[in-house]
């Protein structure tokens, strides 16, 4: 079910007092959710020796939820100077971080392997000659291409822009070799949001046949094999959450398989970002505005600068009126934003109780590639986030942009360039 009812008992009590401190729009996160969660994951895989979760960064990039992430002994997986640079911040050196760029410069690289380093998950086997410090450590992301089947986020990987091909892989780990690599870690991501835990299970065995083609070719050992991310959230309420049990179980059956066969296993890293705090964060947003013209439509305070998914990927988030759970949804909505485009709507044709304005709609599950996701078109500007604490303490743990925010770039000390003509 979207935002659990734990979640929504601490948190729709509260809201108009949240409201009337801090305004609206903003993210609120739940801790507990959050530990929960990670709990559980720690608990399900803990018969894999070695497990660990790398949290991906880019799902929700903010201090306060990379620390609770540090706090149970996660590492994260980063795809960027600034992402690199939050992980540090909060403590993350070498190995508790994992660096999985794609079409990636210079400075990116230096930057990786400096200040105590990080796992280099190469995207290419063109940029094992342009990381100039070749590491010890090194880890490729592998692309199956018409091997396996993508699903509708993250699409066909024949047509992926990611990752070492099939052809390409044993060839890949020979150069790292010959460049001075001597430990080695496997990646792979051709799921999103899924699931099924069947898929999950078929990609752990993939990697595995993987890590045992390119070992007996080369007469190496992997270190590690790193699953991805991709644990899907039930963002409908009739959809059914990921049979974690399951899928643990028969991950490390796949495994137990590998370990006699070849007499040892590669420890299992995964990067789940939505998995981990999607389901515990809610978009708060108040109505503002009733229209009546072809639709009814309901205008709300938030738009695609806060949430874009709707509009990216048509997804579905649930919305709920605060105040107004038990009351009968006899009423077709449009919920939509202030933003100059069409698809700025958190809903279409929805059936809900008859809104007024003043009233607080909760937009489930943005926990994850929400407030990471927002943009500035329109000069539209991105919202608040807070934190509501197990304590039951609400934080601000970042402030909105604001107007000053939006023109610093344009303060900048003038620069004029004569091009020489021939």
């Amino acid at each position: 079910m979207p935002l659990s009812e734990d979640f929504k008992s601490r948190l729709y009590p509260i809201a108009a007092q949240l409201v009337q401190h801090y305004g609206t729009p903003f993210h609120i996160y739940d801790e507990v959710g959050i530990r929960q969660t990670g709990e559980q994951l720690k608990q399900a895989f803990s018969q894999l020796d070695g497990f660990r979760e790398y949290y991906a960064v880019k799902a929700l990039p903010n201090p306060r939820i990379l620390e609770l992430m540090a706090d149970m002994g996660f590492g994260f997986d980063c795809s960027s100077i600034a992402e690199l640079m939050q992980s540090r911040q909060v403590g993350a050196r070498g190995e508790d971080i994992m660096f999985t760029s794609n079409n990636t410069n210079q400075i990116e690289f230096e930057t990786a392997l400096s200040h105590g380093g990080s796992i280099l998950n190469l995207d290419d086997i063109s940029l094992i000659n342009k990381v100039e410090d070749f590491p010890e450590l090194i880890c490729f992301r592998y692309n199956p291409g018409p091997r396996r089947s993508g699903n509708v986020i993250i699409g066909n990987p024949v047509e992926a822009k990611y990752g070492v091909s099939y052809e390409q892989i044993v060839d890949a780990y020979r150069q790292a070799r010959n460049r001075g690599a001597s430990r080695f870690g496997l990646h792979t991501m051709v799921a999103s949001n899924e699931l099924d835990y069947t898929y999950m299970v078929e990609t752990a065995r993939m990697v595995l046949d993987v890590v045992e083609m390119v070992s007996n070719e080369l007469n190496m050992t992997f270190e590690f094999v790193n699953i991805g991310g991709g644990f899907g959230i039930p963002y409908r309420p009739e959809q059914k959450a990921l049979n974690l049990g399951a899928l643990s179980r028969e991950i490390g059956e796949v495994f137990d398989v590998f370990k006699t066969k070849h007499g040892y296993a590669p420890k299992m890293y995964m990067e789940s970002g939505r998995f981990m705090t999607g389901p515990h964060g809610c978009l708060l947003t108040t109505a503002i505005n009733h229209k009546n013209i072809y639709r009814n439509y309901i205008g709300v305070d938030a738009c695609m600068s806060s949430l874009m998914r709707p509009a990216m990927y048509d997804a579905y988030h649930h919305i709920e009126v605060i105040g107004k759970e038990n009351t009968p949804a006899d009423q077709i909505y449009d919920i939509a934003g202030s933003l100059c485009e069409n698809n700025d709507k958190f809903a279409v044709q929805r059936k809900f109780p008859r809104i007024a304005e003043g009233d607080i709609l909760a937009i489930h599950d943005t926990g994850a590639h929400g407030h990471a996701m927002g943009f500035q078109y329109n000069a539209r500007l991105r919202p608040q986030e807070l934190l509501l604490k197990a304590d039951g303490t609400v934080e601000l743990i970042r402030r909105a942009e604001t107007i000053e925010d939006y023109f610093a770039t344009l303060t900048f000390s003038a620069d004029h360039f004569s091009p020489s003509r021939a």
